[in-house]
């Protein structure tokens, strides 16, 4: 497959791409986003953008300058990132499920002039307003008490028309904060040119997404993973997205593919793993509208794979990506799908695999996995050392254990820091967790180092069971029975301990990190 070309002005607005162009192209009328029983045309989208990037002039927002949004997936969160943009300002997105702290930090950290908050919010956000010097307004959809602008009197009145802001391709045009595996998380800032090559390189190559898709992502918006799958890819073809603003569980997303029939589905595997737990093989809901079904933030295990093949007839693409690169650099290809492997390089992308000399290792071998791309951050906002570390000519280090097979299939073997020795060999926990996840009790599994009572690592598990099974001794000697008889006897975990979930990211990644934190 060839690498797609992407050639864009040196004087550059992504709005003008993914909003203006539809209205030239006749999709003015075409709906664009369907959300909670409204339509947004094309054309309702534009004036939106534009009413946005007017008010934010009109309350002195200048090029540069940065607006935190903290909004639920809607609308109004489109209308709000990309009329931030279009005006020249600088969106900063941010996850929905924090606390006030988190919140002072966000604003401080960009040093936001405006902060666009949603009401069901605003008990978290309010305590922290009083001290964050730079901000200058706060706009809140909605209704709360006390003298704050409101989305609807602030976006009354304001021009449909706007004129895009003299940007260059280069010039950022937002951020999206990453947090890796432990830390204050970081702001990996992003250009105006960026997504464009992921909408080539991955839902054009790979995804063949065209005008006529419909597109459903149980990520969220103020991710990297669910703003390229719901808005910005269906955006830069003109097709239609399905935004759902509340709390994903498995019977609510089921029953959202039935009602909007999505050609295009994306979720993250601890999701797909509760809809076939909250299922059957007589299951009632019909996915028959699916064409491509995509995981990613966490390894699909294979035994996810297979039964979701099994239930619904439909293969799962794992692909990997980061919110430095932006979205997906490796996937599985809809004709090359290996069950356990994120399959090959996206096009446009290019990945190698070092050891800790930096040079790159063979088939087989455990390494540091490395991305080239265009789409990828320049650096993180004001993080110059970790930036020296992780950005080296050309190439972004992941922090991604990776190894590839014989025939170049990718397989992902854990966060760098997640990895650990036993007996002197490495251990990936993705290894062992997918192990136990086929056993047919498990639904869930994550593992983590445990230093015994000679200082030495040993696999330590938790586990998740399915519905209405009961964890005992028994069932923890036939686990570890299990992960004997089918990877090498090391790896097997010491200690098993049955939990009722896992701690996660808003990705659905699972942080592993506070799990050691227990012990």
């Amino acid at each position: 497959m060839e690498d797609p070309v992407v050639r864009l002005p040196s004087r550059y607005n992504m709005a003008t791409h993914f909003v203006d162009r539809h209205i030239d192209e006749g999709r003015a009328d075409k709906v664009a986003i369907i959300s909670e029983g409204r339509q947004v045309t094309y054309a309702g989208l534009e004036e939106m953008v534009n009413q946005f990037g007017n008010g934010l002039k009109e309350i002195g927002v200048e090029s540069g300058d940065r607006v935190l949004v903290l909004l639920p997936d809607c609308p109004e969160f489109a209308a709000a990132y990309l009329g931030t943009v279009k005006a020249g300002a600088v969106a900063v997105l941010t996850n929905t499920a924090l606390r006030g702290p988190d919140y002072a930090y966000f604003l401080d950290e960009s040093e936001a002039k405006v902060l666009i908050v949603d009401s069901a919010f605003w008990t978290e956000v309010q305590p922290i307003l009083a001290e964050r010097k730079a901000l200058g307004h706060v706009i809140v959809r909605g209704t709360v008490a006390g003298d704050h602008l409101t989305w609807s009197d602030w976006i009354e009145g304001q021009s449909p028309g706007l004129a895009a802001a003299d940007t260059g391709r280069d010039d950022v045009a937002f951020w999206l904060w990453t947090s890796g595996s432990t830390g204050l998380s970081k702001a990996a800032v992003h250009r105006h040119r960026d997504w464009n090559y992921c909408s080539e390189c991955f839902a054009r190559s790979i995804l063949d997404i065209g005008a006529d898709d419909v597109t459903f992502s149980s990520s969220k918006l103020f991710h990297a993973y669910g703003l390229g799958n719901a808005l910005m890819f269906p955006l830069h073809v003109g097709a239609t997205t399905v935004l759902y603003p509340g709390r994903t569980t498995p019977e609510i997303i089921l029953q959202a593919v039935e009602d909007h029939q999505p050609t295009l589905f994306y979720s993250v595997p601890t999701l797909y793993a509760a809809m076939l737990a909250a299922t059957d093989r007589d299951n009632p809901y019909d996915l028959a509208s699916v064409r491509h079904c995509v995981s990613a933030a966490e390894p699909l295990p294979p035994a996810i794979f297979q039964r979701w093949q099994e239930r619904f007839g439909l293969e799962i693409l794992d692909a990997i990506g980061s919110t430095e690169v932006l979205h997906m650099y490796a996937s599985a290809r809809p004709d090359r799908i290996k069950p356990g492997s994120t399959g090959h390089p996206v096009p446009g992308y290019k990945v190698r695999i070092s050891d800790e000399n930096g040079n790159d290792v063979p088939a087989g071998q455990i390494g540091d996995l490395w991305v080239a791309g265009q789409s990828t951050s320049p650096y993180y906002w004001n993080r110059p050392e970790l930036s020296r570390e992780r950005w080296k000519d050309g190439w972004f280090l992941s922090g991604d254990k990776y190894y590839r097979d014989e025939e170049d299939f990718l397989f992902y073997a854990g966060r760098s820091d997640d990895m650990f020795k036993v007996s002197g060999q490495w251990v990936s926990p993705i290894e062992v967790e997918n192990c136990l996840v086929e056993h047919e009790a498990v639904l869930e599994s994550a593992v983590v180092p445990w230093e015994d009572g000679d200082r030495l690592f040993k696999p330590e598990a938790y586990v998740v069971l399915k519905a209405n099974v009961t964890g005992d001794n028994q069932l923890v000697h036939e686990l570890k029975d299990f992960v004997k008889m089918r990877l090498t006897p090391y790896k097997y975990p010491r200690r098993i301990h049955f939990v009722t979930d896992l701690p996660k990211t808003a990705a659905g990644k699972i942080q592993r990190f506070k799990l050691r934190e227990e012990e």
